[in-house]
């Protein structure tokens, strides 16, 4: 892809996978996820959305409901695509690849929390995707389980800085 087309291809939110919890509800991290998704969608930021997850260990897939909730929030079907295979970071972008091919873009907005955004890119840049940055709001507040997933990305982003491969 040259730099005009890519300066023109369209901009597709790729949306992160986060945990489901019983019953099919969002954990408030799916849920803060893909209401940005559908914000963005709505605004004319982006022209897809594509859905990336699993199941994990309460179904349905981590995707399944992130398209619910866009659906929710007005994007229609045509807009949504679905990734339901991935378990990792790095399976959500591999996977949301032949998604992006579809679509004719390798420009993403990855939609993910601010503390996973650099380990997101490093690995989106790897596989060829041209990334902006359009991360959804950070949540209010300091949790015990916030300051452990941030603390969680330290090793995370070394180990695939380290790998050299997606």
């Amino acid at each position: 892809m040259t730099s005009a087309t890519r300066d023109t291809a369209p901009l597709a939110a790729l949306v992160l996978g986060a945990a489901v919890r019983p019953g099919g509800q969002p954990s408030r991290t799916l849920l803060r996820r893909a209401r940005h998704a559908a914000h963005l969608h709505a605004d004319g930021a982006v022209t897809h959305v594509i859905a990336c997850g699993g199941i994990g260990r309460h179904p349905p897939s981590e995707a399944a409901v992130i398209g619910r909730i866009c659906r929710e929030a007005g994007v229609p079907d045509a807009a949504i695509r679905l990734e339901e295979r991935s378990t990792s970071t790095a399976e959500n972008i591999a996977f949301a690849l032949p998604i992006l091919r579809e679509l004719g873009t390798t420009r993403v907005a990855i939609v993910t929390d601010g503390y996973h955004q650099p380990r997101a890119r490093l690995t989106a840049r790897r596989l060829g995707l041209d990334c902006a940055d359009l991360p959804p709001p950070a949540p209010e507040g300091v949790t015990l389980a916030r300051i452990k997933s941030i603390l969680r990305e330290i090793p995370a982003y070394l180990w695939y800085l380290a790998r050299r491969r997606p």
